[in-house]
């Protein structure tokens, strides 16, 4: 694909096939994204690429978990909660993905199984956590530095045929990841991407979100 086909076209895959994705292709493209830009040449990114049995079980414990209503661990702080513009923003791509689905307002049980979906790493064949050096923790650059190199990774999966969708549910139980990955202690769990083949009868896949416009978004100073 042409490199403005790639951003253009791209859209966060919820719904994938079974079918098993090549580890030639998964080092392939984590060869292209760790040409993304760091701090000073840091590279301060990991990843552990999960399928088959471990990952199984990882489901199996954030789904458990979840429903027991255990609290989340998420490793990477979280922030405070959304609002504003950035509310909206957050609810307006959710009741694009529930039109999507036929997930009704009041159908409680159809949207615990969507929440689900993403503790169960959307049924992906793969899954790919990024973790960062632990003596890194506290810098800025480094989550801003795997957060460039998730985005040139799912963008290097789609020119390819693959989909992903970059996510933070999967990595709520963080000591079920950290376990049934064989997480090292030295490392901080950050992110987590589901990886696959997309699915594309799942309607979910064909939702795109609306953007902010460079209007919105852009300054520019000193220019006629």
């Amino acid at each position: 694909m042409e490199f403005d086909e790639v951003i253009l076209g791209r859209r966060s895959i919820r719904g994938y096939k079974p079918d098993p994705v090549p580890r030639a292709l998964i080092e392939e493209i984590l060869q292209i994204a760790m040409r993304a830009p760091s701090s000073m040449n840091t590279q301060p990114w990991n990843f552990y690429v999960i399928t088959g049995e471990p990952l199984d079980r990882i489901r199996r414990g954030n789904t458990e978990r979840m429903i027991a209503g255990v609290p989340q661990s998420r490793e990477f702080r979280t922030g405070k909660p959304f609002a504003g513009p950035h509310r909206e923003r957050q609810i307006g791509v959710a009741k694009q993905l529930f039109s999507a689905m036929g997930i009704a307002r009041n159908d409680a049980d159809a949207r615990q199984d969507w929440v689900l979906r993403g503790f169960r790493q959307f049924d992906a064949p793969v899954c790919v956590i990024i973790t960062y050096d632990r003596d890194l923790d506290g810098s800025d650059d480094t989550p801003f530095d795997c957060g460039a190199v998730a985005t040139a990774l799912v963008n290097a999966a789609w020119s390819r045929g693959l989909g992903a969708v970059i996510n933070s549910q999967g990595i709520m139980q963080s000591p079920v990841v950290r376990e049934h990955a064989g997480i090292a202690d030295d490392q901080v769990i950050m992110k987590s991407i589901a990886l696959g083949w997309p699915d594309e009868t799942f309607p979910a896949n064909a939702v795109v979100s609306t953007r902010k416009s460079v209007d919105e978004a852009a300054v520019f100073v000193g220019f006629e």
